[in-house]
């Protein structure tokens, strides 16, 4: 087991975790969770003995391996599958001393190790790994060299998968891979044979991958069991009783001081009200909980333009004579919200830059509206970022006629205080990078918005805030990104890119996960072999879907309308005046009108929740 024992420890000063103790059983699958800045790529640096503890320690079994992804593969001339399978030692050793070896009974020795350590299947085993993470049977036999950062990355990640330490660390493997990556290494780490402690703000694999939840909050370590939603609740439950419990001491201590208040000073009540002194004093004080600033973007609107804002008829697009996409007959209007599924290499980012003025059509027609602006996020973005100049510098580049309390503002909703927009770009997180690279797309209020993989680096907190914010935006949404849940939420249409096209994808996300994690038996159209196909649904035209939409809005703000009555009616019913006896007759006036909003408010969230069924139904 990993046993964590009043471990406190420091960086530059600040104090991180403080008299922490925890045990996580061996076997066991863990998601440490915690707001980006707690500490928890620190306390990885801690338990690999990286980092020395200013009080307590981490204990290990004797013998066990830690392994994890510190940094990404060199690019040398060594092949990717060779340098997944130099990870093993052990074997390597063995591999090499059997070529040496003379005396009988060591030969003997070896050979029996190396098969009962699986020896002779490591080749296979190794390029299973790779291939889930998105290399060919061709790439593998490729240098590292020919491969950039990020793909090594994955790399780095194979080595260590297949290493199989007895504790592994994982900080947040899902930024360098894709949705079809990051789904394989959801369903790999199910089956993982040892312990397991992954960093990780990615709702779906904290669901599907984990059994229990460290949490660093506050300086402290509190495991919880079960997956993360679960997690969710069970921390909401405790800081309910912890907020009842403070609210509970709050009034026993002021009936305390009451008393020692009124009595103080009477010799017949001085013992009484010199013991609640002491009592006062011996009482140990429950702190309500506090709740974290809370995690905001706030997108700029844009104004409305007349549908469809991009559409293309027989485009083609690709690099020099080489066509990626081909056959584009695709409409975009300013209301859609649409993800582009496919694997890696189908041509996303081609379309993306298509979509965004980056690439131009080799042939074909396309349309654009003449006002259209177009914002464009990809991780790339935030390493183009000037490390030496602050966020504000960056934004008065962008606004120089704005005034610098405008543009603090602006950094303000986006989630970046006093203290970060005047603080060097290179001293900024990962996610308040992610968050400056935002707000720059977001900045001239596009029509359009190309976002491919924003949520890396960002916290569940700041992903939460995201999706709201997107939610909100009345422009439209282009989305890459493997975040599964991100998807989910944002996400009405889905884009297949496969084989050099675009199309509708019918089915969904569900069906597009089971069909990535069961290639061989998949038919590409999200079943597998042997399942009766559905039965064929009438298909809509636009002009229908719009209506179903245009639906939806008039029952939203149908609801919206008599709420709005309702608040003021509340108000009207809650003054005092109106219930004295000379008024009884227009008190029973307004009762009346308020049961006839009610009513008009629940005949309207049924009407609201049928056009949402309907809606929700047509575009599956």
């Amino acid at each position: 087991m990993l046993k964590i024992s009043d471990l406190t420890y420091s960086v530059e000063g600040r104090t991180l975790v403080e008299h922490a103790s925890v045990t996580i059983p061996a076997g066991h699958k863990v998601g440490l969770v915690g707001r980006n800045g707690s500490g928890k790529t620190t306390l990885f640096r801690v338990i690999r003995g990286e980092m020395p503890t200013e009080l307590g320690g981490v204990n290990i079994p004797r013998g066990w391996k830690i392994g994890g992804v510190s940094q990404e593969v060199p690019g040398n001339e060594v092949s990717l599958i060779n340098t997944v399978l130099r990870a093993d030692t052990e074997r390597e050793a063995l591999l090499a001393e059997a070529e040496t070896a003379t005396d009988a009974n060591r030969i003997a020795d070896i050979q029996t190790r190396l098969a009962d350590i699986d020896a002779w299947s490591a080749e296979a085993r190794a390029s299973s790994i790779l291939k889930g993470l998105g290399f060919t049977d061709d790439e593998q036999k490729q240098p590292c060299s020919a491969f950039s950062g990020g793909w090594r990355m994955r790399v780095a990640l194979a080595a260590v998968l297949f290493s199989e330490p007895d504790l592994l660390l994982l900080d947040e493997p899902t930024n360098y891979l894709d949705l079809e990556g990051a789904l394989w290494l959801e369903a790999y780490l199910i089956k993982y044979p040892h312990t397991v402690l992954i960093v990780s703000h990615d709702r779906e694999l904290l669901n599907r991958s984990v059994g229990g939840i460290l949490h660093l909050e506050d300086k402290g370590l509190i495991y919880y069991t079960g997956p993360y939603d679960q997690f969710v609740k069970q921390r909401a439950a405790k800081r309910e009783v912890q907020a009842a419990a403070a609210k509970k001491q709050d009034l026993q201590r002021a009936h305390l001081q009451s008393f020692v208040d009124r009595f103080k000073a009477k010799a017949s009540k001085a013992k009484q009200a010199q013991s609640r002194v002491k009592m006062l004093e011996k009482m140990e004080t429950i702190r309500a909980p506090e709740d974290a600033a809370r995690t905001v973007f706030t997108f700029p609107q844009p104004d409305e333009l007349s549908p469809p804002i991009i559409a293309t008829e027989g485009v083609a697009v690709g690099y020099g004579n080489l066509i990626v996409l081909h056959d584009l007959n695709l409409r975009i209007d300013q209301d859609d919200r649409i993800a582009l599924l496919g694997r890696n290499g189908e041509g996303k980012s081609t379309l993306s830059k298509l979509l965004s003025g980056r690439l131009d059509a080799a042939r074909g027609n396309m349309q654009m509206s003449n006002k259209l602006r177009i914002g464009f996020f990809a991780q790339h973005q935030v390493d183009e970022l000037r490390i030496d100049e602050t966020p504000l510098d960056h934004l008065f580049r962008e606004r120089p006629n704005e005034g610098q309390a405008r543009l603090r503002a602006r950094l303000a909703g986006f989630g970046l205080g006093a203290d970060q927009a005047d603080t060097e770009v290179g001293r900024l997180s990962g996610g308040q990078k992610a968050r400056l690279s935002l707000l720059l797309a977001t900045l001239p209020a596009p029509h359009l918005l190309i976002l491919d993989e924003p949520t890396n680096h960002l916290d569940i907190e700041s992903r939460e805030a995201l999706v709201e914010a997107l939610t909100a935006y009345t422009g439209a949404v282009i989305l890459v990104s493997h975040d599964m849940h991100l998807l989910s939420m944002v996400a009405d249409r889905l884009w297949l890119v496969k084989d050099g096209q675009v199309n509708p994808y019918d089915d969904d996300l569900q069906a597009y996960r089971k069909m990535l994690l069961t290639p061989e038996k998949g038919d590409g159209k999200g079943r597998t072999k042997g399942d009766k196909p559905a039965p064929k649904k009438a298909v809509l035209t636009r002009d229908e879907k719009l209506a179903l939409k245009a639906e939806v809005r008039k029952a939203e703000d149908r609801v919206t309308k008599i709420t709005q009555m309702q608040d003021k009616l509340s108000k009207k019913l809650a003054d005092p005046a109106l219930y004295e006896d000379a008024r009884k007759g227009e008190l029973a006036t307004w009762n009346a009108k308020y049961a006839e909003v009610m009513q008009a408010l629940a005949r309207a969230e049924e009407l609201w929740v049928a056009a949402q069924t309907a809606h929700d139904k047509a575009m599956k």
